[in-house]
């Protein structure tokens, strides 16, 4: 799935200094993208966000290498099994 242009993007974010920047707000203003923060002290407003990013951390990538890692000891596994 790709963004349209005309696709609304938001960058949801807490309220980490490097965040609040001029030059960061600036730059995300430049490619039309919304920033969405936190109130200050209120980890609860992404919430949903967070969920979500933590979600597709464990099941696309911690399973991806979970699989790789497998795949390559099971081959190990097979290969000193048939050569020792």
């Amino acid at each position: 799935m790709r963004l349209e242009l005309e696709d609304s993007r938001i960058l949801h974010s807490d309220q980490v200094w490097h965040y609040q920047m001029k030059s960061n707000s600036h730059t995300l203003k430049t490619y039309g993208i919304t920033q969405c923060m936190s109130r200050k002290g209120n980890c609860l407003d992404i919430t949903v966000m967070e969920n979500f990013f933590g979600l597709l951390k464990s099941e696309l990538l911690y399973l991806q290498n979970f699989m790789e890692h497998s795949k390559e000891k099971l081959e190990n596994y097979i290969h000193y099994y048939n050569h020792q």
